[in-house]
C-alpha cells in the first residue's frame, strides 16, 4: 500500500479552495465519482463495484456512483484534493496532512481497518529494536512508515536523533534490503512479507504495537456529504453489505479481491490476518466514538507539526481542527477541516439505510 507523503501540491489546493465561498461549492448532485487504490483493505470498494453491490445502493438512493481505481495513491489523494473526486481511500495520516491541510474541508465517512501488523520496523541480524541506534533506516519519508518509526524509538527510550533516515520509494525497499550496507527499514505490506521472508530479517516493531493508529478510511468532501446525504448512505450500504462476503467467508468474493490485488487467496488472507477489519458497522462506530481515536489524532497532528505536514501557517499542532461523535473537538475550532463522522456507519448498525 502506497502510503506516501506529498505536500508540494498544498499551495495551488489552499489558492484554490480559498476563493471558493462554501455557498459557490454547494451542489446537489445524483452523479459521484470516488477513487481508491490497492491495499487489503481498499479491495471491498472493487468488489462491491464488480458485483453490482454499489450500483443496486446507488438506484436506491437515485444516484449513480462510479468507483474508480488510481494506481499511485498519492495520485489519488492529490486529485481528490483538487476536486476531481467526490471521495477517496486514505489513511488518518494522509487526511489530515494533505486534504485537510490544503483546505478541504473532509469527513471520514467510513472507518474500515487499523493496520494490525502490515506496517513494521525491520532490522537485519537481531531481533532488539534497541539495536536500531547509530543505523540507517531506509523508509518513505513522511510518511505513515515514518510515524511508525518515531512511536517505536519512543518505545525504546530513543529519538529520531538516534537513527539517519534514509528516504526511499517504495519500489526500491525491497532490492535495497537485498544490499550489504541496508540493515533497517520500514515498510508496510506486501513489501513487508517479502523483505520478512529474506535471511535474518527480524521484525522488532509493528502496528500491532501501536493499534488503533494507522487507520484506513473512506473520505468524501464535507460539503458534498452535506448536500447529498444519499451519497453517504449508498456508500455506507454497499460497504457493508460487502463486509458480509467476509463473514460469511465467500471464498469466490475475496479470491477475486485476492486476484485484484495481485496476489492469490493465502496471500490475501495473510495481509487480512494483520489488519483489523471493522467487519459489522457497530465495531467500526465503536472504534469512532471512542476518545483512543482523539488521542491518536493528536499525537498524529504532533508527528505532522513536527515534520512541517500542517502547511505553512501552522504555529503549532493545533493549527488543524478535528471534529468526532458527540460534539468532541481538537485543535482549533475555527478551522476544522477534518471530521470523523459515525452517522451513516450508525444508521448501517440500525439497519436504517
Amino acid at each position: 500500500m502506497k502510503k506516501i507523503i506529498l505536500h508540494t501540491f498544498y499551495a495551488l489546493v489552499l489558492s484554490v479552495t480559498t476563493l471558493l465561498s462554501p455557498a459557490a461549492m454547494a451542489e446537489t448532485k445524483d452523479s459521484f465519482k470516488i477513487c481508491w487504490s490497492i491495499y487489503v483493505g481498499w479491495m471491498p470498494w472493487d468488489y462491491a463495484a464488480y458485483s453490482g453491490k454499489l450500483d443496486k445502493w446507488a438506484k436506491k438512493y437515485d444516484i449513480e456512483i462510479e468507483m474508480v481505481q488510481i494506481n499511485d495513491y498519492i495520485e489519488s489523494i492529490n486529485q481528490y484534493t483538487a476536486g476531481a473526486f467526490d471521495g477517496c481511500t486514505m489513511t488518518n495520516m494522509d487526511a489530515l496532512t494533505i486534504p485537510a491541510a490544503g483546505g478541504v474541508d473532509t469527513t471520514a465517512l467510513i472507518i474500515g481497518d487499523y493496520s494490525n501488523g502490515n506496517d513494521a520496523v525491520v532490522l537485519k541480524g537481531t531481533d532488539k529494536l534497541a539495536d536500531i541506534k547509530g543505523q540507517s533506516v531506509n523508509l518513505v519519508e513522511l510518511s505513515v512508515s515514518h510515524y511508525l518509526l518515531a512511536r517505536g524509538l519512543d518505545s525504546v527510550g530513543l529519538s529520531e536523533r538516534d537513527v539517519k533516515v534514509i528516504n526511499t520509494a517504495d519500489a526500491d525497499l525491497v532490492s535495497a534490503f537485498t544490499t550489504k550496507d541496508v540493515t533497517a527499514v520500514t515498510t508496510w505490506n506486501p513489501l513487508l512479507a517479502e523483505i520478512d521472508n529474506m535471511p535474518k530479517s527480524e521484525v522488532v516493531f509493528d502496528s500491532s504495537d501501536i493499534p488503533g493508529e494507522i487507520i484506513d478510511v473512506m473520505v468524501v468532501n464535507t460539503q458534498t456529504l452535506k448536500d447529498n446525504p444519499k451519497l453517504g448512505k449508498a456508500l455506507a450500504g454497499a460497504w457493508y453489505e460487502t463486509m458480509q462476503e467476509f463473514t460469511a467467508k465467500n471464498e469466490k468474493a475475496l479470491s477475486y479481491m485476492a486476484e485484484s490485488s495481485g496476489t492469490d487467496l493465502a496471500g490475501y488472507q495473510a495481509q487480512l490476518d494483520s489488519t483489523n477489519m471493522f467487519f459489522t458497522p457497530s465495531s467500526a462506530v465503536e472504534f469512532t466514538t471512542s476518545d483512543q481515536l482523539v488521542k491518536t489524532m493528536k499525537q498524529v497532528a504532533e508527528f505532522s507539526f513536527d515534520k512541517g505536514l500542517l502547511g505553512e501557517g501552522a504555529a503549532d499542532a493545533s493549527f488543524i481542527g478535528m471534529s468526532y461523535p458527540g460534539g468532541v473537538t481538537s485543535g482549533e475550532k475555527s478551522n476544522i477541516k477534518l471530521r470523523f463522522d459515525a452517522t451513516y456507519m450508525q444508521m448501517a448498525a440500525d439497519n436504517s439505510l
